[in-house]
């Protein structure tokens, strides 16, 4: 049969139907719009979420773990190989929390080509002295530029210049936290004290906000010679090596094989945050789910529609047949309907899916805990749009697919006999 006769007939049935075609089509338009909607705002806040963590943490960390020696010397004794040996209270070896030879390290990792970028950083465990109380805290020795480079340093410092660290002599951008509890203010003088005694004035040049109450509350930045200086170190004291990689897959690959190479401990992005990687999986398994629900319900509505249709044009079927239509062409004219309706529902849910994205991300969410961020996260990611539709026809096909089988089987004797 001529498709074009096809397309005329199932028009005019969408037409003498046109309430319960535009119910249907609106159903499948309000599905994709909150099924794009729902998955483009999830997706915004997954990355947002995950952004305050992955952001500031390297894809691999090289440091020395404090830990007790696996070896004592009674097992090194052959007299007591063969014993059961039970040593209790073992306490940490005398190992250096330095990254040993760290020069050659920092030279190999730069040139593995799946490298992006190095941080070295000296952590120093200090009390930030108020009056007569000390805060526990910690002071994060940084290269500056590769900081920023790598995590974003200048976006997370709200008040003041990350470059002033080195700049100014002696001074330091605090965690937020810490400066409510100090009342201090740019320009400030306080006072430190580290682990061996010493206490060290120090200039505060800027406030850093990380998102995270935990973090602001007890870090702090300076550059790497202030708490070389401080710890009375040389220039050569490196306590972690951070490394961002071309490709996060690689990082647990990459780790086990520094951690071989260089006699290091390496922990990567992957084991140190886990639990993020599992949440954000959740969350996109949810949106997905309730996406596809809605869709499934949309198709119900097409089915119910045309099934109704089919009661209703029982006497238009037995004529189609009897003027020579075939059972096949008949299916064909109400698969041909029910694709009209996911298609044209389809689009206009993108459209309108894009649109209420839009309005979303333009609307003001603004958080002190938050200070990078002033709209509600919205990602306008393509594949959101090209599932959607793609389920929104598929949908609508499976449930046109039953009625138009149905259909094609009408005896027209019977319809017309009947009537």
């Amino acid at each position: 049969m001529n498709f074009k006769v096809i397309i005329d007939i199932a028009k005019a049935l969408l037409h003498a139907r046109l309430k319960q075609t535009v119910v249907a089509a609106v159903g499948v338009t309000f599905s994709i719009t909150m099924f794009i909607t729902l998955l483009s705002f999830m997706s915004g806040l997954n990355d947002l979420l995950d952004g305050l963590i992955l952001n500031r943490t390297p894809h691999i960390r090289l440091y020395n773990e404090v830990k007790p020696s696996t070896k004592q010397p009674v097992d090194l004794n052959p007299d007591f190989s063969l014993d059961y040996n039970v040593i209790r209270s073992i306490k940490p070896s005398g190992g250096r929390l330095e990254i040993y030879n760290n020069v050659a390290i920092l030279k190999h990792v730069g040139k593995d080509p799946r490298v992006l970028g190095i941080a070295p950083k000296v952590i120093a465990q200090v009390f930030y002295n108020i009056g007569a109380i000390d805060l526990t805290g910690a002071v994060h020795g940084v290269d500056v530029e590769a900081e920023n480079k790598l995590f974003f340093f200048k976006d997370y410092v709200v008040t003041g210049n990350y470059r002033d660290l080195e700049r100014v002599p002696n001074s330091i951008i605090i965690g937020k936290g810490v400066a409510d509890k100090m009342l201090a203010n740019p320009g400030d003088i306080i006072s430190i004290t580290t682990a061996k005694g010493d206490i060290i004035p120090l200039k505060v040049i800027g406030f850093f906000q990380s998102g995270i109450q935990e973090i602001d509350k007890v870090q702090s930045y300076a550059s790497l010679s202030t708490v070389q200086k401080m710890l009375g170190k040389t220039e050569s004291y490196i306590t972690d090596i951070q490394i961002k990689l071309h490709t996060l897959e690689l990082a647990p690959q990459v780790a086990e094989e520094y951690r071989q190479l260089f006699n290091v401990d390496a922990e990567d992005l992957q084991t140190a945050n886990s639990q993020f990687e599992t949440g954000s999986s959740v969350r996109t398994l949810i949106s997905y789910s309730v996406g596809i629900t809605l869709l499934i319900v949309a198709g119900f509505g097409i089915y119910n529609i045309l099934n109704m249709m089919i009661y209703e044009k029982m006497d238009t079927i037995a004529i189609l047949k009897a003027t020579g239509f075939s059972g096949s062409d008949v299916r064909k004219i109400f698969l041909t309907i029910a694709l009209t309706i996911g298609i044209v529902g389809s689009l206009a849910g993108m459209v309108f899916g894009f649109l209420l994205s839009a309005f979303i991300d333009s609307i003001p969410f603004n958080t002190a805990a938050l200070p990078t961020v002033s709209t509600y996260p919205i990602n306008y990611n393509p594949n959101f749009y090209l599932i959607g539709i793609t389920f929104g026809i598929i949908t609508t096909y499976l449930a046109g697919l039953l009625p138009a089988r149905k259909a094609s089987t009408v005896d027209p004797v019977v319809i017309i006999r009947g009537k």
